[in-house]
């Protein structure tokens, strides 16, 4: 009889995909187990394509209704990797043996109140995968996964003809604004590189990029937000040369194909564990401040008003991968 398996990750893009390694390696060196995941409806579109995941299990609305099916069935184990309140009453309510990962909210909240850094020097995956160990799983080293489904591949000659030959993906949005740069340091940062840009986020992110493609041209700045769906805008990560990212989904996307990331720290750091995974990045972060991080997540504003860390985030830094390549 197979062993199976519940994995819990409610929420959200990046910490879902930051969540993969865990099912492949325990997919991989446990062909035994039968891997169900527990999300949000929202969010079971970064998972259906997964060839690890047997079964995707969402939450709707009501988190009761949900009870009686999962109960239904009868899982040998729960791999929580969420660890709220509502993973507790799912626990309760299966009654089955439960692993739970643990969020360190004690030493995150040590470091933003007082600046005291309790943190394990480890990123969030190897902690996730720490949970697997009483299974015998360990760490395969192959970093993020991430499947786009063939109907959502962005073919390059659907891009401006500028574009075609090389492009650099920007995702300038944000769940935060404390994460994002303002916009016209958004601009300056488009400036320096220099070279074709596909400028990537959400619908809420287009006028933005409106902007900065008018403030630059349009030879240099493509701007698909909101014109692609997230599996269309990892596609445009998957060719890009490089990526610069804000502390954001599309940065362990970027992680997952293995891109060179210049990835953009605001109020939250790097510290936290949750950079970009096994792959070559940049850390851009204003590390003369000590008012960082004042939050674990982020916030709508600066609470001290001057937002130093992103108007004072300086771009003298070498983009070594376009150095023989600039636009003309």
């Amino acid at each position: 009889m197979p062993l199976k398996v519940l994995v819990i990750r409610f929420s959200s893009i990046g910490d879902i995909i930051l969540t993969t390694p865990v099912v492949r390696c325990l997919k991989t060196q446990r062909p035994d187990v039968e891997i169900h995941y527990l999300t949000k409806a929202s969010y079971q579109y970064l998972l259906v394509d997964n060839p690890y995941i047997d079964r995707i299990h969402t939450l709707e609305s009501s988190l009761w209704k949900l009870i009686k099916p999962l109960r239904e069935e009868k899982f040998d184990l729960i791999i929580d990797l969420h660890h709220n309140l509502r993973t507790l009453q799912i626990k309760l309510g299966l009654g089955v043996q439960a692993i739970s990962f643990n969020k360190l909210n004690w030493e995150k909240w040590l470091l933003v109140n007082f600046k005291i850094n309790a943190l394990p020097n480890v990123h969030i995956v190897d902690r996730y995968l720490h949970t697997l160990h009483s299974l015998g799983v360990v760490n395969d080293d192959r970093g993020l996964d991430y499947f786009i489904p063939y109907r959502d591949i962005i073919e390059r000659d659907w891009l401006p003809e500028s574009h075609q030959k090389g492009y650099v993906a920007y995702a300038i949005g944000g769940q935060h604004e404390t994460k994002k740069l303002p916009l016209n340091r958004m601009i300056e940062l488009c400036e320096k590189i220099n070279f074709p840009i596909v400028l990537l986020g959400g619908k809420e992110d287009a006028v933005n990029g409106e902007i900065i493609e008018k403030a630059i041209g349009s030879k240099l700045i493509y701007n698909a937000c909101g014109k692609c769906n997230f599996n269309q805008s990892a596609s445009l990560i998957q060719q890009s040369k490089l990526v610069f990212s804000h502390d954001t989904g599309l940065m362990h996307v970027a992680a997952a194909f293995k891109k060179k990331v210049y990835s953009i720290w605001g109020n939250t750091i790097p510290e936290f564990g949750m950079y970009p995974y096994n792959t070559h990045f940049v850390l851009l972060e204003n590390r003369q401040l000590s008012c960082r991080p004042c939050s674990k997540i982020g916030a709508k504003r600066c609470p001290k008003g001057h937002f130093k860390c992103m108007n004072e985030l300086s771009f003298q830094f070498e983009i070594k991968e376009l150095k023989h390549q600039r636009w003309q």
